[in-house]
């Protein structure tokens, strides 16, 4: 019987994760050279693009160590986005030792410090690996400064890299089977598996990824999940070798699948604890909570005529995506549509490409919104995501919004334009440790309605692309909130509505009224937009009309003749904008998110 490994490689976006694990793949003789290509475990073409992953992923690798003894490793690949930090956790918890991966030229980033700490919480065996040594700019002696320094790890023990070139990769699989302790657990115990994920596969339903901490499971066990009671009969289990491979059974310490008919991916979820129904496990494992949505959007076909496709399109994704919500919505500009809740901002973007690319769909997304709390005159307590359910001004005794701790690790040189940055997004209790010379780490607490727009890129473009960013939500915070209309020829528009803070109301509002004026074809009578609060007009632009010469065939005479045709134009004028219905093109309503874009 093998010895068994179950490990995970984290890192800061951009490190090597998936390099690396490419090449351990390839040392253990898993794919043949002619099926191989880079990011092996990223299977989306997305992921691949991006260079990030996005669903986690699990492979069982074979290996004989130096000594000559067999192992089976587990790598339970984690997403690398703080929108996915629950799944990481839970995967995290299906291990007992992690690779840190370092990228020696960048040395240690924001991420890499909060995946750090998130593998400490589940007390593993951490490992520093040194990657990209090759690179010209690699710098081997100070990054084993920082991870002595801020990491409080042994940098002696630090196994050095080069995932790109293939050098080193046996010393980390040395390192794995050495330094990290083989699973604990009984097969005598009742059965207690923890999900870790689980994807879709058209023809066999749900496929749960699970590691099992006691007991075992079969084919024909009866399963139950805890957090519901669900039951289910077990059709087949095995392990990932990038196919599946079917085995008898899968007993405690392994990884692997399990495949019994479930409907959907929504139906499994990712924290909970499988247990067979004849014998459960007197507890639950530790760590399950629901994935909460954190951003808010409304999606819209372009053409009111793909609303069926649309409804076909999202059905199909949220069987792969069990994290994605949404209900019925309708817009008086934009028809029929759906709003949606996002684990954040990656998230969001995420399920946009994905609809546009694999489904065909053509969508308009309003402007994300977070989730605000309002209580009300009789003291009840209203949460809001939609700027349309927007309570009674008259009736709100507070508001209140989500807050959040953002960690941004930038050199040291960029410091000003960053804390200027953050004031404009009303960051408060700004703190600054210094990690090594020449970088700062900079901690705010900020509004998420103010990042959910553009900070990130915003941040890059000030940091000339050095500035890494990580955040966590913290609490609800009392803040003056208040709902930004957009009036078109005097007539409310209310996909564009928001709700914003006061201080920024005017700033967006002028924002909001340039970008339509830009965008809104000019008609036969002036147009006026304006950005509203309550009755407060805030920012106000006009498209002017237009004109037809009426003078032109009066040549000489009175100039009462000129007056009098001129007279006329305006009343025609006037009665057509009463009667007269401006056209807003659906390229408006992207043109106004677009403008948090720059």
């Amino acid at each position: 019987m093998p010895q068994i490994r179950n490990f995970s490689i984290i890192a800061h976006i951009d490190h090597g994760k998936s390099t690396l694990a490419d090449r351990l793949i390839q040392h253990a003789g898993l794919v043949s050279l002619r099926d191989f290509r880079d990011q092996i475990l990223d299977t989306m073409e997305i992921e691949r693009e991006r260079g990030i992953t996005i669903k986690s992923q699990t492979v069982t690798l074979p290996y004989t160590s130096r000594k000559g003894e067999e192992f089976e490793l587990n790598l339970i690949d984690t997403p690398g986005h703080v929108d996915f930090s629950y799944e990481v956790s839970r995967a995290l918890a299906s291990c007992e030792g992690v690779l840190l991966l370092v990228d020696a030229s960048q040395g240690v980033e924001a991420q890499t410090l909060a995946n750090l700490y998130a593998a400490m919480e589940h007390d593993l065996v951490i490992i520093p690996v040194i990657n990209k040594i090759d690179l010209p700019s690699a710098d081997v002696e100070r990054t084993r400064e920082q991870i002595e320094n801020e990491l409080g790890l042994d940098a002696d023990k630090a196994v050095l890299c080069s995932a790109k070139e293939g050098i080193g990769i046996e010393d980390v699989l040395e390192a794995i089977v050495e330094q990290i302790p083989s699973p604990s657990g009984s097969r005598e115990k009742p059965l207690s598996a923890l999900i870790f994920d689980a994807h879709y596969d058209p023809f066999r339903g749900a496929i749960i990824n699970c590691r099992v901490f006691d007991g075992a499971v079969q084919p024909g066990d009866i399963i139950r999940f805890m957090s519901n009671g669900a039951t289910y009969k077990v059709e087949e289990v095995g392990v990932f070798r990038i196919v599946r491979e079917k085995k008898k059974e899968i007993s405690a310490g392994s990884v692997g699948y399990i495949i019994s008919g479930i409907k959907t991916v929504g139906d499994t979820r990712v924290g909970d604890t499988i247990t067979l129904d004849a014998h459960p496990a007197p507890h639950p494992l530790p760590g399950f909570k629901e994935a909460k949505p954190v951003v808010f959007s409304s999606i819209y076909p372009i053409s009111s005529d793909d609303y069926p496709s649309l409804v076909d399109a999202l059905e199909k994704y949220k069987l792969n995506d069990a994290a994605l919500i949404y209900e019925k919505d309708s817009s008086a500009a934009l028809g029929q549509g759906f709003r949606c809740g996002f684990l954040g901002l990656l998230h969001l973007e995420i399920v946009q490409e994905r609809l546009e690319r694999e489904f065909g769909q053509s969508i308009i997304m309003t402007a994300p919104s977070v989730r605000y709390r309002f209580t009300l005159a009789d003291d009840s307590i209203v949460t809001v995501d939609n700027p349309q359910y927007y309570p009674d001004p008259t009736r709100i005794k507070t508001g209140e919004e989500p807050f959040i701790k953002a960690s941004i690790l930038i050199p040291e040189r960029y410091v000003g334009a960053v804390m200027q940055l953050c004031r404009e997004r009303r960051g408060v209790n700004s703190r600054f440790s210094y990690p090594t010379a020449g970088r700062v780490e900079i901690t705010f607490d900020m509004p998420l309605g103010e990042i959910v727009f553009d900070f990130y890129d915003k941040l890059k473009t000030v940091t000339q692309g050095y500035g890494s960013f990580d955040y966590e939500i913290i609490d609800y915070r009392e803040s003056d909130l208040v709902k930004l209309d957009i009036l078109v020829n005097h007539e409310k528009v209310d996909a564009l509505s928001m709700i914003v803070h006061r201080d920024r109301a005017r700033e967006m509002g002028v924002r909001a009224c340039e970008r339509l004026k830009e965008e809104i074809p000019r008609h036969q009578f002036k147009i006026a937009i304006q950005g509203v609060i309550g009755g407060t007009i805030v920012s106000r632009s006009t498209i002017s009309a237009f004109r037809k010469d009426v003078t032109a065939k009066c040549y000489g005479g009175d100039i009462t003749r000129k007056r009098k045709l001129l007279e006329k134009q305006k009343e025609g004028k006037k009665r057509m904008k009463m009667v007269g219905s401006v056209m807003i093109p659906q390229g408006a309503f992207v043109a106004v998110l677009k403008a948090e874009n720059e």
